[in-house]
């Protein structure tokens, strides 16, 4: 008897622990992610956008420049066809992440497919300072 409790207790355990696995998996496939420098929530790889599109996640601090970044949105040639600002929704003078929300209008494309292009503020404008999160969208 001690032993089919014994048994009983592993498999709970063993169940419990699968669970919760499970809801952490489903939980991250949602987050784009890049470098561990950027966290977008929506919209993730592969979203079908329409207008107006509202984009939030969180950035590490220096990814911003007066608490804001550039947006910019692709249509599958290349053309830009929207431009926006992403704000930052915190202090953003930190090394950590900080919330940010950015909303862009455009006019469907001809194409099937785009990339939005969450972009780290350069005021530089030095190259190997530049950096750019790229998702790949429908619409």
């Amino acid at each position: 008897m001690n032993r089919a409790l014994l048994v009983i207790l592993i498999i709970v355990f063993l169940a419990a622990v699968f669970l919760v696995f499970l809801k952490f998996s489903s939980e991250t496939q949602n987050i784009a992610v890049y470098k561990d420098l950027i966290r977008v929530f929506s919209p993730v790889t592969g979203s079908k956008l329409a207008s107006p599109v509202s984009i939030s996640g969180e950035a590490r601090g220096f990814w911003y420049f007066e608490a804001s970044f550039p947006v910019v949105l692709f249509d599958a040639r290349g053309n830009e066809i929207a431009r926006g600002i992403a704000t930052a929704q915190g202090d953003w003078m930190t090394e950590n992440y900080v919330p940010f929300v950015a909303e862009l209008t455009f006019l469907k494309p001809n194409t099937k497919t785009g990339t939005l292009s969450l972009e780290k503020d350069n005021l530089s404008g030095l190259l190997e300072h530049a950096d750019a999160f790229r998702i790949p969208v429908t619409f």
